[in-house]
């Protein structure tokens, strides 16, 4: 029997599923809270424009995706900050979060992040700014509304695995 599909509603609201082998909840705030963070700096890149200063600042936004995908949103240094300084200040959470969406997200803000410092690196200066703009929207969507598009990537794909 297929595992249960997550809701369709946003990730933030989305119920983990009961299998055994589904990771421990987080709280919903901290992803937004680090896509505050990354549009932050996303909007320096875009300042930047094509200098190697913007092409500095995104590979710090990269390195820290690839923090996201290799220890899950709570391992980066922004999971890290809310954790220590906003997590403390808030009341418990109403409900829990199933980590593997926003872990997909941070994947695909590295590979967006990442094809841009490739093509900079091979002279295509303008791809910097442009990755950045693409990722931007992203995080600007997150920590806004708390729409992670990459989150509804793998709840796209867990529905279609689920057909075939």
């Amino acid at each position: 029997m297929p595992e249960p599909v997550p809701s369709t509603a946003t990730p933030s609201t989305a119920t983990p599923s009961t299998s055994p082998l589904t990771p421990a909840g987080i709280d919903p705030r901290g992803p937004r809270f680090g896509a505050a963070l990354t549009a932050v700096l996303l909007v320096g890149v875009l300042l930047l424009g094509t200098s190697a200063a913007a092409t500095a600042l995104l590979a710090v936004v990269a390195a820290s995706f690839a923090l996201g995908v290799a220890f899950g949103v709570g391992g980066t240094w922004q999971g890290w900050l809310f954790r220590r300084f906003v997590r403390p200040r808030l009341a418990p959470p109403t409900e829990l979060e199933d980590p593997r969406p926003p872990r997909f997200a941070q994947l695909v803000g590295l590979v967006v992040t990442g094809v841009g410092l490739l093509l900079g690196a091979l002279g295509v200066a303008v791809a910097v700014p442009v990755a950045a703009a693409f990722a931007l929207v992203a995080a600007f969507l997150n920590a806004v509304f708390g729409l992670c598009l990459g989150c509804e990537l793998y709840l796209l794909g867990v529905r279609l695995r689920a057909r075939a």
